[in-house]
Order: C-alpha cells, then sequence, then structure tokens
C-alpha cells in the first residue's frame, strides 16, 4: 500500500470518527433533522396527492392534523398498555413480593446474597432520582417532538422546491445521484414501515391470542406492547418477550409454564421475523441481520430510543445512496440488496416521491 493510499485511508477514517462525534455530542440538532426527513418520506405521498385538488397550505394542514392525529393515537396505545401493566403489578404487589422472598432465598441458599446489594443500590433515594430522570426524559421528549413537527412542515412545503433545486444544478453526475436516491429512499422507507406495521400487527395478533389461551393476564396489553415493540428490531422482541414472562412467573404455579410462556412467545417472535417478514419483504429491503443489529445499537448509542426506532431506515437510507455510485457500489452489494439499485443515476430526472 503506498504511503498517498494509506494517507487517504486515515483521512476518511479520521472523517468517519469526527461525523460520528459530531452525531453524538449535536444529537438534539440532528435527531429531530433526521426523524423529520423519515415522516416526509411517509407523509409526501398523501401531501402530494392532497395538492392535486386543494390549495398547498390546505393540503399541509390536512397532512400535519392526520399525521399528529396518528402519533398521538400511538402513543396514547402505548401509555395505556404500559400504564395498565405497571398498575396491576402494583395492585398484585403482594404475589410479586412472595416471587421475589422465594427468588432470593433460593439465590442465597446457593451463596449469592441479593438482600443487600438491592438494599444497596435500590432505596428511597434511587426511587427519587429514578422520578426525577423520566420527569426530565418526558420533558425532552416533548421538545424533541414540538422541533420535529416544525421541521416537517418546513420540509413538506420545500419538497417541491427541493426537487427543482437538484435538477437545475449544474453538476449533472450529483445532481442525478440525489435525484435517484431521494426518490428510492423514500420509496424503501415508505415499503419498510408498510411491511414492519403488518408484521407488527400480525405479531400482536398472535401473543393476544396467545395469552388469552393459556391465561395469561392482561392479554389485550401484552398483544399492544409486542405490536408496538415491534418497531424496534431484535431489542423490541426481546422486551416484547422478557415482559410477559417475568409477568407470568408471579402468576403461574409451575416453572413448565413459565419455560412454556416464554418458548411460545419466542417462537411467535421467530416465525414472524425470520420467516414470514422475509418473504414479505422481497430482496427490495433485505439487509444483513448483522448489520441490522447492528444500526440498532449503534443510533440508539447516539439518540436513544428514537435512534433505535430510526437506525434500520437510516442504514437503509445510505446503502441506497451508496449503491448511485460506483465508487460507493461495493458497499451496497456487501451489506444490503444491490441487484435493486443497479440502474445507473441518469435514468430519473425528476423526483417521484
Amino acid at each position: 500500500m503506498t504511503t498517498g493510499k494509506i494517507h487517504q485511508s486515515a483521512l476518511v477514517l479520521i472523517a468517519i470518527i469526527l461525523a460520528v462525534a459530531a452525531l453524538s455530542i449535536a444529537s438534539s440538532v440532528f435527531a429531530p433533522v433526521a426523524f423529520a426527513l423519515f415522516i416526509i418520506a411517509l407523509v409526501w405521498p398523501l401531501q402530494k396527492a392532497l395538492q392535486g385538488f386543494l390549495p398547498k397550505l390546505l393540503a399541509l394542514a390536512i397532512s400535519v392534523i392526520v399525521m399528529v392525529v396518528v402519533f398521538f393515537a400511538f402513543g396514547s396505545m402505548i401509555v395505556w398498555a404500559f400504564g395498565r401493566v405497571g398498575r396491576w403489578i402494583v395492585s398484585d404487589a403482594a404475589r410479586f413480593q412472595a416471587f421475589y422472598d422465594q427468588i432470593t432465598l433460593w439465590l442465597e441458599g446457593h451463596g449469592v446474597a441479593v438482600a443487600g446489594a438491592w438494599s444497596e443500590n435500590f432505596n428511597v433515594s434511587w426511587i427519587l432520582r429514578t422520578a426525577q430522570t423520566i420527569t426530565g426524559r418526558l420533558n425532552t421528549t416533548m421538545s424533541f417532538w414540538l422541533v420535529v413537527l416544525v421541521y416537517v412542515i418546513l420540509g413538506l412545503l420545500e419538497v417541491d422546491d427541493f426537487g427543482q433545486k437538484l435538477r437545475s444544478m449544474r453538476n449533472r453526475e450529483v445532481s442525478n445521484v440525489l435525484l435517484v436516491g431521494s426518490t428510492q429512499t423514500a420509496s424503501k422507507i415508505r415499503r419498510y414501515m408498510l411491511v414492519r406495521t403488518a408484521m407488527s400487527v400480525i405479531t400482536g395478533l398472535l401473543v393476544f391470542a396467545f395469552a388469552k389461551v393459556v391465561g395469561l393476564q392482561l392479554a389485550e396489553e401484552w398483544g399492544f406492547i409486542a405490536f408496538s415493540l415491534n418497531y424496534i428490531p431484535f431489542l423490541g422482541p426481546l422486551v416484547a418477550t422478557v415482559f410477559p414472562t417475568l409477568f407470568a412467573m408471579a402468576h403461574f404455579e409451575s416453572w413448565q409454564a413459565v419455560f412454556a410462556v416464554f418458548a411460545c412467545l419466542n417462537l411467535i417472535q421467530f416465525v414472524v421475523g425470520s420467516y414470514i417478514e422475509p418473504r414479505v419483504a422481497g430482496n427490495a429491503l433485505s439487509v444483513s441481520p448483522a448489520v441490522v443489529l447492528f444500526s440498532v445499537f449503534f443510533w440508539s448509542y447516539l439518540w436513544g430510543i428514537f435512534g433505535a426506532f430510526i437506525g434500520v431506515p437510516i442504514t437503509i437510507a445510505l446503502l441506497t445512496f451508496c449503491a448511485q455510485h460506483p465508487a460507493s457500489l461495493w458497499l451496497a452489494e456487501l451489506l444490503g440488496s444491490p441487484e435493486k439499485d443497479k440502474r445507473p443515476a441518469v435514468e430519473s430526472s425528476a423526483i417521484r416521491t
């Protein structure tokens, strides 16, 4: 390897490190922008259809109202499901305390001291700090969504003008790469969310039906929790499996029943995620499972729960843009599904979002 190539590789590595650091440090700036672009990709078809027979501002108002109603309904259902589970746990605290005592005695009988560690780490001060943290997170979340809403409104107003600017660029190669990349990215994100929603509905219904059949309390809530958490690959289904299993530990008499609940919930997640979803999504959205897992952890590390939710769409967007240029096509071929992206960028001259 020549000295020039070594220097070039070093510069690329330094640039990547600086970009990651900037994304982390300035998350309050970049995260709302990324989430707003994600929402614009989903809402723009509705906005464009309404603009065909309504004034632009009226179409924008209807699109924003629809978006707010959907998000409010989804958020309200999440609060309802988790709130019901929380209230049930509080009202049934005696049974959970008895289960905790049994576990503690069993662990201490095998040389594992739990009571001391629990009293040292979980006390009134810890509860107060946790409550303050949750309150702060709620305030931050409200601020985040307000900023996202402003970006979405401004972005929806600028989509047509931005397309015209791209088409009028003097550098035709860059123009075509951005045009085709934007078009394909928006289309893939919409398809990803459509597939993800369908799989989440199937998962939620199966978990609900299973909970009803085995007599697990709060079947409706567990079904909706499984539905909502399924939007976060890997981590969401894991949490949606662990929570009902822990709940079942305090309500079933035998460990065999608890194990059966855990096994069946994992079977549902496996069948939907590994068998049904790939066949519904097809090759257009195929991304290496390792890349998906890395995306979830990487973006959740940078931006928290919002990063976990939007990590895979960001990866899909990056791979789609990489597929538009010969110099970066290898990355899309290695990590994505390049056969759908091998069309040259020059074949498109307008954003068809």
